[in-house]
């Protein structure tokens, strides 16, 4: 039964992310509702993770006719307290941004059924927890192959913010990537914190001296997969000069990026966050919420790669279409670890 759900919502996904790509409208849907949605530290503004969260929100508000209740938690004591807020105010649905939510969100789900709940990056087994997961991998597989592509010095760099599964996923995936197109190139590795240190999320220094360190020793692109704090690592990429590249993460970072910072952005591995919101307030409108796993990924184009700033190349993009689809054929299977 589970496995047939699953199946379910795969294809309903599928098509719901192309009909919003394509820029498909609502009708038949039902106008209003309210959406609470919890974000994790960092928040809005953070250019990253929550802030694509925020984007879908937005459109759940313009499109769909929401209202929108929002808390985000500036320490982990407040995770548990911002989701039985949002309940309590009577949202529908609620939606927790981030893997750190589990403490609070299952127990608080069993004893609100009537309220459907959406968590980001987590799963719960219950009939009113849709619950969304992405191919952190495969995206970053993709944004890996583009540095190995584009670096001049056959040697590039991750950057992580806690070291948990989770950020492994992304840099498994950057290092199988780079190493599908150059099998010899270096690739270096450094983590912000450790599990639960919630400050790797927002230390642009740190990102900024461990990439000024690498660029000065030859590197010359660097993924951060780290929040707030790859934005240092831009600020690195300039500061070191021509031919200096960051790569962005979950959301498109040339948005957030100067005229200067533009030139050294070489692209940004796309977490559709935004949509995972959207269709989770979009299903709880229409009347079609169930719980269970949805499933974002390559094949689905729940990720993918940014082109915006403009500096891959039509060789570069071509190459990495075909890597793409060589990945959702099952041709390339993209490891989840190191």
């Amino acid at each position: 039964m589970r496995k047939r759900l699953m199946l379910l919502l795969s294809v309903l996904l599928a098509f719901s992310v192309v009909s919003a790509s394509c820029g498909g409208d609502d009708e038949g849907g039902e106008s209003g509702g309210s959406l609470g949605i919890a974000f994790d530290t960092g928040g809005r503004g953070d250019g990253t993770f929550n802030d694509m969260a925020g984007v879908g929100a937005d459109r759940v508000v313009s499109e769909l006719g929401f209202s929108l209740d929002e808390l985000e938690a500036t320490a982990d004591s407040d995770r548990g307290p911002n989701l039985e807020a949002l309940t309590t105010n009577g949202n529908n649905p609620v939606i927790a941004v981030g893997f750190a939510f589990g403490d609070a969100l299952g127990p608080l789900a069993t004893a609100n059924p009537d309220t459907m709940y959406g968590w980001i990056d987590g799963y719960f087994e219950a009939p009113n927890v849709m619950t969304t997961g992405f191919a952190e991998h495969e995206g970053s597989f993709l944004v890996g192959a583009a540095a190995a592509l584009s670096s001049t010095t056959g040697h590039i760099g991750f950057i992580g913010g806690q070291e948990i599964d989770l950020i492994k996923k992304f840099e498994a995936g950057f290092a199988a990537g780079a190493r599908q197109v150059n099998p010899d190139i270096v690739v270096e590795s450094q983590y912000l914190g450790a599990a639960g240190d919630n400050a790797a999320w927002g230390s642009p220094d740190k990102a900024k001296e461990i990439a000024l360190a690498w660029f000065a020793d030859g590197a010359d692109v660097v993924y951060t997969a780290a929040g707030g704090s790859g934005r240092g690592t831009i600020e690195a990429a300039v500061e070191a000069g021509p031919g200096k590249w960051a790569i962005g993460v979950d959301s498109d970072e040339c948005a957030f990026d100067s005229e200067e910072q533009k030139a050294h952005r070489l692209t940004s591995m796309l977490k559709r966050v935004d949509v995972a919101v959207y269709e989770i307030a979009k299903a709880v409108q229409e009347g079609t919420a169930v719980g269970g796993f949805v499933p974002f990924n390559l094949a689905n184009d729940g990720v993918g790669y940014a082109t915006t700033c403009g500096n891959l190349s039509d060789d570069v993009i071509a190459e990495l279409e075909s890597l793409k689809a060589q990945v959702v054929a099952g041709d390339i299977v993209v490891p989840t670890a190191p």
